[in-house]
């Protein structure tokens, strides 16, 4: 079985989990009962800079929140999968609807919702502080917590890896 520096080579695309991914466990209600994230920069410039390179990137979240949605759309993410009560099918829709086979497809997820997409991906990864069960199918977990940059570390390890890291693209927003 190969390691995961080698696997970076065969990543086409990505998928990510928010909450406990992206964004801290922990969150705030605002005035009006929405949801308030903290989401790292860092994973948003990773983000945008895959985009950029062709990487096609979708969100599956069992949450449903607007201010996320647009979070992910201003760093040019179309596939926004919210309020996904099982991400296996979303995750299916993403795969065909880009042809992409699972084997090529990084998936980054923090709890149980997420278990049956990493099993059926090639490269599933997770943060830290995740769940027990999720870190003993992940085939690399980031030394970074959920919310503090631990999309930017996956992210960059492969564009690192393919050689789309450090080019002209990478100095412009």
């Amino acid at each position: 079985m190969s390691n995961f520096k080698e696997l970076l080579s065969k990543v086409k695309a990505f998928a990510f989990d928010v909450d406990g991914v992206f964004a801290k466990s922990n969150f705030y209600l605002d005035a009006a009962g929405e949801y308030v994230r903290s989401m790292n920069i860092k994973d948003g410039y990773a983000v945008q800079l895959a985009v950029k390179k062709g990487y096609p990137i979708a969100i599956i979240t069992g949450g449903n929140s607007l201010s996320v949605k647009k979070r992910f759309n201003d760093l040019g993410i179309t596939d926004i999968y919210l309020n996904s009560s099982y991400k296996l099918d979303n995750f299916n829709d993403f795969r065909f609807k880009y042809n992409i086979e699972p084997e090529n497809i990084l998936y980054m997820g923090d709890d149980l919702p997420d278990y049956e997409v990493m099993k059926a991906v090639g490269i599933p990864t997770s943060p830290a502080d995740a769940a027990e069960e999720i870190h003993s199918i992940s085939r690399y977990i980031s030394n970074i917590k959920g919310g503090e940059g631990c999309v930017r570390d996956v992210i960059e390890q492969v564009m690192r890896a393919q050689g789309k890291w450090m080019d002209n693209d990478a100095f412009h927003w």
